[in-house]
């Protein structure tokens, strides 16, 4: 069950210390990710935007494929991940600490896979015991047609929460969070991709700041679209 906390997180030296035990901490649920279906009982669903576009595509495609590595496209306020750097992307451990409300939870995770082509970079993390929430997310961009795309999927369940007002507030809460959170990060990581910081840019010659991604939520229900 979710380690948690009101109105405050965790120290580095407690965080080094539940990280270096998460090499024995299972993952918290069943299955392959092809079998995560919602026919399964699984939640599915992704996002995706255009985060950059011509010129200096190749430099943008690094910057972005740096800030993906160091989870540096998640808003802090809501999720913040807390990992050793000098562990390889595959097989990193993460500790993902929430935040909602004020109440942090201390979620684990574990990359499991790493996507690495000329054209495409992601990883996909798979929750361990004592996260909120159970199942695989995917975070990759592309390049191609003189543009970099970002898209976030999942496949999910929800695991147990610790007291009864968590669960109530994840019921009401965690659709808002959910979408504030990944239209966040589409827009941190254009940011970073173009510009090198999550800061807004300045102005042109004409006053213009070119900025902005739209977002597109897709979720299935029932083997639908919706």
């Amino acid at each position: 069950m979710a380690e948690w906390r009101l109105l405050r997180g965790w120290s580095s030296a407690e965080l080094k210390e539940r990280l270096m035990r998460l090499p024995d901490t299972p993952l918290n649920f069943d299955g392959v990710e092809a079998d995560m279906t919602v026919d399964n009982g699984w939640h599915h669903y992704y996002s995706e935007a255009v985060i950059a576009r011509e010129p200096e595509l190749e430099a943008r495609f690094d910057r972005a494929r740096a800030a993906l590595t160091n989870y540096a496209f998640s808003k802090p306020s809501i999720v913040t991940a807390h990992f050793d750097p000098d562990v390889p992307l595959l097989a990193r451990r993460l500790l993902l600490e929430v935040n909602i409300l004020g109440v942090h939870y201390l979620c684990p995770a574990l990359v499991n896979k790493v996507r690495d082509e000329p054209d495409a970079f992601g990883f996909r993390y798979d929750t361990l015991e004592g996260h909120i929430e159970r199942g695989v997310e995917w975070f990759v961009i592309t390049r191609s047609a003189g543009e970099i795309r970002f898209r976030i999927e999942a496949r999910w369940r929800r695991a147990p929460l610790p007291n009864w007002w968590s669960r109530v507030g994840f019921v009401l809460l965690s659709g808002v969070y959910q979408r504030h959170w990944h239209r966040e990060a589409h827009r941190r990581l254009s940011r970073l991709a173009c510009y090198g910081s999550i800061r807004r840019p300045t102005k042109d010659a004409a006053g213009l700041a070119h900025q902005g991604v739209d977002v597109k939520f897709t979720y299935f229900h029932k083997g639908k679209v919706i």
